[in-house]
């Protein structure tokens, strides 16, 4: 997996609370209406009242926040465009419409200007996104304030933390500190419900045995791999079409043990008509 594709990507504990002239008009109601409801003879008539306006301010709200969800989406497509975006010192050509950058350096440090502007606007879980892609996309200006970031953002139990989590393994990997890597795909490989398939971390953990030398839980690695992709059903009990990681992962155990690669023939796709 290409270290662009590996990209993939908040700290607030609470969701911030938006007051429109809307909801401050309904909230100043529902305040006159609580103090009315004092009076035993109206309260039948008032608590109706309330129930009403409770109704609008809830739907405003609603309204309100979906908006603010679909900027805010809107915003984080916009910036993770520019962290994935072509890295060339080539002439554009005519009609190409995707922007460009000559350095990896200086398409990191726009999409960083775009994440932060996403962290400062936007609440939960926005905010907690863009945290991660800024990390990310710091490994290519300050590697060990990234490693730093990546390394708080891991210690979450939700979506940022896992994927966090998988980009400092791999950081760890390319700098050579292999057990801290191993470690780290252990304990996503040991999660109830990854963010990443488990396929993907046992191929990456199963890659970074090979280069420890430990041939043997190399192949132990590929070999679960490959025969997991063979029993793999659909739910009419065809066998699914093979993953390009099981593919990759068959390739590696046929050269690393083309005995037991052959206990694992691929089966044949079954197509209906």
């Amino acid at each position: 997996m290409s270290r662009r594709k590996s990209r993939v990507a908040e700290i607030s504990q609470t969701k911030p609370v938006y007051k429109d002239i809307f909801q401050q008009e309904g909230e100043r109601r529902l305040t006159e209406i609580a103090q009315k409801l004092s009076s035993k003879k109206t309260a039948i008539l008032y608590s109706g009242l309330a129930v009403i306006v409770l109704v609008i301010l809830i739907a405003g709200y609603l309204i309100r926040t979906r908006q603010i969800d679909a900027a805010a989406q809107a915003a984080l497509g916009k910036a993770i465009e520019i962290a994935e975006a072509p890295v060339t010192e080539l002439p554009v050509p005519a009609g190409f419409e995707q922007k460009t950058f000559k350095t990896e350096k200086e398409r990191a440090e726009a999409a960083i200007a775009e994440f932060e502007e996403i962290a400062k606007k936007y609440g939960s879980p926005y905010r907690e996104k863009a945290l991660y892609f800024i990390a990310v996309n710091k490994l290519y200006i300050d590697r060990a304030q990234a490693i730093s970031e990546l390394e708080n953002l891991s210690k979450r139990k939700d979506e940022v933390g896992a994927l966090s989590k998988f980009a400092l393994a791999q950081a760890r990997e390319a700098e050579g500190k292999y057990d801290e890597a191993v470690a780290l795909y252990q304990e996503l490989i040991a999660s109830s419900d990854p963010i990443i398939s488990k396929e993907t971390l046992n191929f990456n953990l199963a890659k970074i045995y090979e280069k420890q030398g430990k041939k043997a839980e190399a192949i132990d690695v590929y070999y679960s791999i490959v025969k997991a992709a063979n029993e793999a059903k659909d739910s009419e009990g065809k066998p699914l079409p093979q993953t390009q990681v099981a593919r990759r992962s068959r390739e590696r155990l046929k050269a690393l043990d083309p005995a037991k690669a052959e206990e694992l023939k691929e089966p044949t796709p079954e197509f209906g008509f």
